[in-house]
């Protein structure tokens, strides 16, 4: 028997599974851009996500049809993609242990089958409360819908190229530079490691063997960085240099004092325009929906009164200004 707070929340998860995804008001659906549905996944306890196939059992491709029947309620079969999607519409810390719940996953399956049928027999589907809720449904599926085909239709290839040259235009090649570094705590330490490089003494070696930073294991090797990616002090020192050449003096940073070796200067290659296809599309998605939006303003009446004071709206029985309504002089009293 499991826990009422278990059977609470795969009760909540039932009742919210024909709410899943569409009916969900994410950020995502208030920019406009949703993307294409990808497959249903799942969140493992180290955060990483989980193929909807592996959270229930696969059947066996010569052993069985590729989603079988798990469950059967009054002649109606409950699938295993069923149950694959009842499983998204639980909390992640939930989720993380489907292994253990399958069987009152299946029983809650089973529950919410038995419910629907005893509504629909009750004539529910008919229901003023239930029609009005379907309607709130339909509308945001309307709009999510026409939303996203709205952005497929004005995403086209020339719009991505556009999209892709102005990037280019935007994020110009800069100076990267390829360095080691050594990062000892006192600047005698570091002095005395720069006698030894003076002396012809290995850099990556150096680095091994006395630096405390995280990079002593790759020989203080440091990914390739342009000026923005370094406390200002190490970057300024570090661009100041030639290739090939190591620091003549102790840099001091907030982590202790480097002795920096440059390897090599290069200019930054920009992304390919695949590289940055879903950045673009997601752009362009954003861009395409507040189009609509002010296009869809420009043929509408909008009033928006929230914040108005009554005095601040016009009434509608004045039609006519204090100059219409003053009478005129009659010309033979002049």
């Amino acid at each position: 028997m499991f826990s009422k707070f278990l059977a609470a929340v795969l009760l909540l998860g039932g009742t919210a599974m024909a709410a899943q995804p569409l009916f969900a008001q994410s950020e995502a659906e208030q920019s406009g851009a949703q993307a294409e549905s990808a497959p249903a996944t799942e969140t493992m306890s180290d955060g990483e996500a989980m193929p909807a196939e592996e959270i229930a059992p696969a059947a066996d491709a010569d052993s069985g049809p590729a989603d079988p029947v798990i469950a059967r309620v009054d002649g109606e079969d409950i699938l295993q993609s069923d149950l694959v999607a009842f499983i998204q519409t639980l909390p992640p810390q939930i989720q993380g242990q489907v292994g253990f719940l399958m069987p009152q996953l299946v029983e809650q399956m089973v529950n919410n089958a038995l419910v629907t049928n005893a509504g629909r027999k009750a004539d529910m589907a008919a229901d003023a409360e239930v029609m009005a809720r379907l309607a709130q449904f339909e509308d945001i599926i309307i709009r999510q819908v026409f939303l996203q085909r709205t952005i497929d239709a004005r995403t086209t290839p020339e719009r991505l190229d556009s999209a892709y040259q102005a990037y280019l235009e935007e994020n110009p090649p800069e100076p990267e530079l390829v360095a080691r570094h050594i990062l000892v705590e006192t600047e005698d330490a570091a002095k005395a490691l720069i006698v030894e490089l003076d002396g012809g003494a290995d850099f990556a070696t150096l680095a091994e063997e006395n630096s405390i930073g995280p990079s002593k294991a790759n020989g203080g090797e440091l990914p390739p960085f342009v000026a923005g990616d370094m406390v200002p002090e190490f970057s300024e020192a570090a661009f100041a240099m030639e290739a090939g050449n190591h620091s003549a003096a102790p840099v001091q940073t907030q982590f202790g004092f480097h002795i920096i070796k440059v390897e090599e200067r290069r200019m930054t290659e920009p992304p390919s325009q695949e590289a940055l296809e879903a950045q673009l599309r997601e752009q362009l998605a954003q861009d395409v929906v507040q189009d609509l939006y002010a296009e869809l303003r420009e043929r509408a009446e909008v009033e928006v009164l929230l914040g108005r004071t009554a005095e601040e709206e016009p009434a509608a029985s004045e039609s006519e200004t204090p100059e219409q309504a003053e009478p005129e002089a009659d010309s033979t009293n002049q």
